[in-house]
């Protein structure tokens, strides 16, 4: 059993994102379907991506990782394989990219993971596949065996479900001989997750079209093989913007690898991180954050509502920025929470009460209301990285160190993310407990 210290210390300094986790997975697999060769730069093999690099090798591709050019070589030669096992760990984008690309494969199908992956919803296509010629046989979760071959036509389900049923669809469906149609029956949820699909999509040469309340899928389209070159992560930033709200010595923290003009929704984490009170610009291609009252009572910052609907991977963050902040900070529209890699909703609440703070999670919100410090003590990580990297940021305000439980969760998708918060003067130590 693995434990992290977190300290107070911190310097600031300059931090790179590490490849998107989002872009990366959405590459992979348009390399895996193009019939080419491709190489894909910027490639950081954490967890999640080592699954998809697998996924692709039981699709009968090549998967090379060049570790000294961080760059990805995926030969998309010879024809996919009707059926077959694949093995998604704990990667729900993987998960549900995977299952509608296998269907219109043909064939049986066998999906298996670990961790809170096998409890996490599939009804979706529960719903949908068995209308399009696709036996779906699961007694809840994982493992899942599908058989048949996927038909074209229309696929109506709601935004408020997780956008990766969607993008799942959109991988497949160019794929039918037969035009399909996507129609969301309510409004879509982390819709910058589908742009970013979309945008992806686009660079392999498959063209779908936006409808009123959907999009329009022409069939018989084809991935064309191409070099790309992956972009920093949003969604970790946030992580990093914490850190600059919270350090009670005002450090500045320049953050490079982003761009400004990304579509990842994650992106709006600098205008929440304001909000509280972060101050943020950009100069010369580093995205600049420092708190410029950090010596006031609760650091200057103050709480606010943050609708986290379109940003769900933000609230562990936001929770503890929150909980550091004058006055009460609602997390509202986080109901997809409960459905993560842990319930983020009562671990936040969990751990920010441990360490002294004050939440409560009620329904689909997260009600938090401010303290100047934490106290200090054991959080439990849930085994869920963002919820382990959250709680680096509450180490410094805290009147004692922070221990989490569960250390290496942080390789399912930030591999380096204690190297990082290390070299900007962070104190994060691993403690192996036996």
């Amino acid at each position: 059993m693995f434990q992290v210290e977190y300290g107070t210390a911190f310097t600031g300094g300059r931090v790179v994102m590490p490849p998107s986790k989002s872009a990366a997975h959405r590459a992979l697999l348009c390399a895996g379907l193009s019939g080419g060769r491709c190489r894909l730069g910027n490639i950081d093999p954490s967890e999640d991506i080592l699954a998809t690099m697998g996924a692709l090798r039981v699709l009968g591709r090549r998967v090379e990782y060049d570790a000294a050019a961080q760059s990805l070589l995926v030969d998309g030669d010879g024809p996919l394989p009707a059926g077959g096992e694949i093995d998604c760990r704990e990667s729900g984008g993987l998960l549900r990219f995977i299952i509608p690309i296998a269907a219109v494969l043909g064939g049986r199908w066998r999906f298996t993971g670990k961790g809170r992956l096998p409890q996490r919803p599939l009804g979706v296509y529960a719903q949908l596949l068995p209308a399009h010629g696709v036996a779906f046989r699961t007694e809840g979760g994982l493992p899942l065996e599908i058989e048949g071959r996927l038909t074209p036509g229309l696929f109506t389900l709601p935004g408020n479900v997780s956008s990766q049923f969607v993008t799942g669809l959109l991988f497949a469906l160019p794929l039918l001989e037969g035009d399909s149609e996507i129609r969301l029956a309510s409004p879509l949820e982390s819709a910058g997750y589908v742009d970013m699909t979309l945008a992806v999509l686009r660079d392999f040469g498959v063209q779908i079209e936006a409808a009123a309340d959907g999009w329009r899928i022409p069939g018989g389209q084809g991935y064309a093989p191409r070099d790309y070159q992956v972009e920093g992560d949003w969604s970790q930033a946030a992580f990093f913007l914490n850190m600059a709200a919270l350090d009670p010595r005002g450090a500045l923290v320049r953050i490079g690898g982003l761009d400004p003009n990304s579509l990842q929704g994650d992106k709006a984490c600098v205008e929440i991180f304001r909000g509280f009170g972060l101050e943020a610009l950009w100069e010369d291609g580093w995205l600049l954050a420092r708190n410029p009252r950090a010596g006031k009572p609760f650091g200057g910052l103050g709480g606010q509502v943050v609708d986290v609907a379109q940003v769900t991977d933000m609230a562990p963050a936001l929770s503890v920025c929150a909980a550091l902040s004058a006055g009460e900070t609602r997390l509202v529209n986080a109901g997809r929470l409960r459905l993560k890699e842990s319930d983020r909703l009562s671990a936040m609440e969990q751990a920010i009460n441990a360490l002294g703070g004050r939440a409560q999670a009620q329904g689909d919100e997260l009600l938090i209301h401010g303290v100047e410090q934490f106290a200090g003590g054991l959080a439990q990580g849930q085994n869920d990285h963002r919820v382990v990297m959250a709680l680096a940021g509450a180490g410094l305000r805290s009147a004692a160190p922070v221990r989490v439980t569960d250390a290496w969760a942080v390789r399912k998708t930030y591999p380096g993310f204690y190297r990082d918060f290390n070299t900007l003067g962070g104190s994060a130590h691993v403690i192996d407990l036996g």
